[in-house]
């Protein structure tokens, strides 16, 4: 396999844009219609993943040590949908014909034998990754409903009950299906540490346009059915540290940090923990009145809440103190409380938050290996 042949192949590919994968899902489905019930009816979303996956397939083509675990994954995550090593080849197949149809005249015997080594390759990492995986755990995991709370028009709080423990660390998201919106998958974190009786929390805010959002915040009531992926995260604790903890959260990006709280909490002797927790309005603090008590009860936590948008929008150019709600951005409500060269970062929140704060912390001399966040892969995006 010629890495630099390949890559040239698809770079010529990937400009005709999103007909590639349009061309790649028509040709997949009229040769095995069995399989379009496996997709979403609707397949924009479905159109760019797959594009973005190729990309990063191709990029890493020479690099197997980062492509590996990119692809071990992408198989794994791939249960939840049902597919199983006898798809493999129809997908191979159908890939091969989109490839052809767009190189048109550069198409030779040896790029075909380049695109049948890399496929062969991926759907090999992939299905070995996939049956490892069911050895040790299930597709999915069926849950239910067993409590809501509508926090504002656009926030609420959903406490689930899996049918089977669902092992996982404090910071970790899981995807979500709900029956009205079949295969379509979003990732949520579990906004509480592992309990006793399995339940977990899940803190959706509602994103317009979005397919799974809207029915979790304004449709779902108790009772209804959820089915949950495998966790998945890297915004974990650092158990063997001996530092200090920032926790910084932008809206229901507060989820995972207070399941690290949680998790804190049950040590015998818990860090100093700062918790900032911003919104644009103070609205949008929609779980202050809980985080405010927890304040309250451990003396090691210090709880500051940050709002942008008021009282002179996010144009502020300092950081206001009113009475128990600061005012400016969060990144700037941290940088002001520091130092934080002693602590553990966590940081979760709208990108554009955490890219500020991730940018403050290392500007006031926190060293990057100490900011933990939380990335997904190109293949859970």
């Amino acid at each position: 396999m010629d890495a630099q042949r390949l890559k040239h192949s698809f770079d010529r590919v990937a400009r005709q844009g999103d007909s590639v994968a349009m061309f790649f899902y028509s040709d997949l489905f009229v040769r095995n219609p069995h399989l379009r019930d496996m997709f979403p009816i609707g397949m924009s979303g479905q159109r760019d993943k797959l594009l973005r996956a190729l990309g990063h397939i191709v990029a890493q083509v020479d690099d197997l040590p980062a492509l590996v675990p990119f692809l071990r994954q992408l198989g794994r995550d791939h249960r939840r949908f049902g597919i199983v090593a006898e798809h493999y080849p129809h997908v191979g197949a159908s890939l091969l014909a989109t490839l052809r149809h767009f190189t048109g005249d550069d198409w030779t015997d040896d790029v075909e034998s380049d695109w049948n080594a890399a496929y062969s390759l991926v759907a090999k990492v992939m299905l070995e990754a996939a049956d490892e995986d069911a050895l040790s755990r299930p597709a999915w995991w069926n849950g239910q409903v067993v409590a809501v709370e509508r926090r504002r028009f656009d926030i609420a709080v959903l406490r689930v009950q899996p049918d089977r423990p669902l092992p996982y660390l404090p910071g970790q998201s899981v995807a979500l299906e709900v029956p009205s919106r079949l295969r379509h998958w979003r990732y949520y974190s579990m906004a509480n540490a592992p309990r006793p009786d399995h339940t977990v929390d899940f803190h959706v805010r509602l994103v317009d346009g979005g397919p799974v959002s809207p029915v979790l915040v304004r449709g779902t009531e108790a009772g209804d059915r959820v089915r949950m992926g495998a966790p998945v995260g890297t915004l974990t604790l650092d158990e063997e540290s001996p530092r200090d903890v920032l926790l910084a959260a932008g809206s229901t990006g507060l989820a995972p940090l207070k399941a690290i709280l949680e998790q804190i909490s049950r040590r015998p002797v818990p860090p100093r923990v700062h918790l900032f927790f911003g919104a644009r309005t103070r609205d949008g603090l929609y779980d202050l009145e809980h985080l405010t008590k927890l304040a309250c009860e451990f003396r090691w936590l210090t709880v500051v809440p940050a709002v942008s948008d008021e009282p002179g929008g996010h144009d502020l150019s300092a950081v206001f103190r009113s009475g128990d709600v600061e005012y400016g951005n969060l990144s700037d409500v941290v940088a002001g409380h520091g130092p934080w060269d002693g602590h553990d970062a966590y940081v979760c929140g709208p990108s554009a938050m955490v890219g500020h704060t991730v940018e403050q912390l290392t500007r006031l001399g926190v060293a990057r290996d100490r900011i933990r966040l939380e990335t997904f892969t190109e293949a859970q995006r």
